[in-house]
């Protein structure tokens, strides 16, 4: 148990990415309910997604269910490759 609270030193980097502004906005959502940083949430997710794994509980599905709704999310993973963006 001792491993899964030990810290992992990392380098970080700034980068810029662009991202579907009502994502985005769900996603800050969850990192303020969770009282972490965008970073830190993206990066959570990443990592359990090169695993296979999902990066939230059912409970927090359900808190991102609400979010998208509050944010209008209509998008889902299927859309993925076709998105378009607006000129």
């Amino acid at each position: 148990m001792a491993d899964a609270k030990r810290s992992v030193e990392v380098e970080r980097i700034q980068t810029g990415v662009r991202m579907e502004k009502r994502l985005l906005k769900v996603l800050k959502a969850v990192a303020e309910l969770k009282d972490m940083s965008l970073g830190d949430l993206l990066e959570g997710i990443v990592l359990h997604a090169f695993e296979g794994k999902s990066a939230f509980s059912p409970q927090t599905l359900k808190e991102i269910e609400q979010f998208r709704n509050i944010y209008g999310l209509t998008l889902h993973a299927s859309d993925s490759h076709r998105l378009k963006e607006r000129k």
